[in-house]
């Protein structure tokens, strides 16, 4: 039996808990909405794992234009300039609403923000809540607001399964919950369900988040993005956990070193060294474990007995695998961290479908362009959910559409295609890995069983890349090691990208790289 949930008939419903969605909800306030979170408020969110904190350029000798700069040369080319800048820009304003809402960021002696530093910032620029447990204390902060604000309502437990359309508008969502289904009915859906990390065996987000979002409004006929676009953190802990521990790029950036088995620094001799862009460090760390060799991160120097009072999350999952920073190397691999593609949305998270607005990992907004330059990614969801919020409010209330009857899809059940997407659509791709990819993908996304909403978002992302005839950012194909002169983003609906797979020659799954391109694309940023 399907409830249809009246008494919330209207409300905005913001779909997940992390940061961008948090925020969403507090700014739109005191305009009644509803988060509609799968597990308890907050929890299971990339944001709350989240050891960097969120990069603004407020410091004394920087700047929104430095800091866009930055941005500008991570992206590789294929940010939005426009975009780009309106976010940065809005990261005091951001900041000053996460202290409103109760975040404490931390301060040095004078009560100033302390700022730090990460790979590919020409400044110091990176503020902190509580040190490495940034992403924690600011989702703790902010999950208290919300309890303490009457017109936000929480359905946690609740999983989206489908956005329900009138014609080409939203009309409603449907839900699984513990007593059954569960229909919301609204002319306003916000996503904000992060990225899609689940969908590999090496990743540093929680397992259940294989990109739901983007599966949604994906069969809601949104507009989607540079799906291609999958950042690998560089430096997980390599241990059995499961999802992989984050080895944060603050670690680097107070000094530590990349070295191989043998001892040898092997990112000297790479612009950047340490602090390269994420995607050139994460194809240099993949070109030694090719070969048959192992990476660590040696904070010895560095920071030595120091490391515990600086990283006291990071300690703590070392000595868990039997590691002491301080005078062990930490071995290190990269992990699925952040995807850049996602839904695309204008300037204030609106999707192409009416009444549907992204926000978050889940959105493409141009502003992470082929590489996400590190804590932007917190930076984006707080300033995108306050400004979807604002755009809501400003949109005329429209009462909700027709509901038809739709049957309750089963749970998504991610199992089948991990092993695809981790083997063939990793650090460095071919024609032949993707091409087998969507073969062996599109029956799943193109039918109605558990594995049909990964299928989906899988099959997105390989068709994507096979399209992408070069190497840019996180997208590394080693039959295509050059950038082509012209960047050009992508964009496509669901449909098209069925259409593109069905008429995708069928290989045999091939090898994945070979060891010389892999060298040539370490060393080319």
């Amino acid at each position: 039996m399907t409830e249809i949930l009246n008494h919330l008939s209207g409300r905005t419903v913001i779909v997940g808990s992390g940061l961008a969605g948090l925020m969403t909800a507090l700014t739109l306030a005191p305009e009644p909405s509803v988060i509609v979170t799968r597990a308890a408020l907050g929890a299971e969110t990339s944001s709350a794992w989240a050891q960097g904190g969120i990069a603004a350029g407020m410091g004394a000798d920087d700047s929104p234009a430095l800091h866009l700069a930055d941005t500008l040369v991570a992206g590789d080319g294929l940010c939005d300039p426009i975009a780009a800048a309106g976010i940065v820009t809005e990261a005091p304003a951001a900041i000053a609403a996460l202290e409103r809402a109760g975040v404490r960021f931390d301060r040095n002696a004078a009560g100033e923000l302390s700022f730090g530093l990460e790979a590919a910032h020409s400044r110091r620029r990176i503020i902190h809540a509580e040190g490495d447990g940034s992403g924690a204390a600011i989702i703790a902060a902010l999950v208290r607001a919300v309890a303490q604000t009457p017109a936000i309502s929480v359905l946690e437990g609740f999983e989206a399964r489908r956005i329900l359309m009138d014609g080409e508008r939203v009309a409603g969502l449907l839900c699984a919950s513990a007593d059954g289904a569960a229909i919301l009915p609204t002319a306003k859906v916000v996503i904000a369900t992060g990225g899609i990390g689940g969908l590999y065996d090496a990743t540093t987000n929680p397992m259940g988040n294989f990109g739901q979002g983007i599966a949604l409004a994906a069969r809601a006929g949104a507009d989607l993005a540079d799906m291609e676009f999958v950042q690998f953190h560089p430096t997980a802990l390599d241990s059995r956990r499961r999802p992989l521990a984050l080895v944060s790029e603050a670690v680097r950036g107070e000094g530590a070193l990349l070295v191989n088995e043998r001892g040898d620094r092997f990112m000297d001799r790479i612009p950047g060294a340490e602090l390269a862009p994420r995607d050139v460090v994460a194809r240099a760390i993949s070109a030694e474990i090719a070969r048959g060799g192992k990476v660590f991160l040696d904070a010895r120097a560095a920071l030595g007995s120091r490391f515990a009072a600086r990283f006291p999350v990071i300690a703590a999952l070392c000595s868990e695998a039997g590691i002491d920073p301080a005078t062990d190397l930490i071995p290190v691999r990269p992990a699925v961290h952040y995807h850049m593609g996602g839904v695309a949305t204008d300037e204030n998270g609106l999707s192409s479908v009416p009444g549907l607005w992204v926000v978050g990992e889940a959105a493409s907004t141009g502003l992470h362009g082929a590489n996400r330059l590190a804590s932007n990614s917190l930076l984006e969801a707080a300033v995108m959910g306050m400004r979807a919020a604002r755009d809501i409010s400003a949109t005329p209330a429209r009462p909700a559409g027709a509901i038809l009857a739709a049957r309750l899809p089963a749970p998504a059940d991610a199992s089948l295609v991990r092993p695809i997407v981790s083997r063939h659509l990793g650090v460095l791709r071919n024609a032949g890995a993707v091409e087998g990819a969507i073969a062996t993908l599109l029956p799943l996304a193109e039918g109605d069983g558990p594995a049909a909403d990964p299928g989906i978002v899988a099959l997105l992302i390989a068709v994507f890349a096979s399209l992408r005839l070069e190497s840019r950012g996180a997208h590394a194909r080693t039959d295509f090691p050059l950038k082509l002169a012209q960047a050009n983003r992508r964009q496509m609906r669901l449909s098209q990208a069925l259409e593109i797979a069905r008429d995708t020659p069928t290989y045999t799954l091939a090898p994945l790289y070979t060891l010389a391109p892999l060298y040539t694309l370490a060393r080319s940023a």
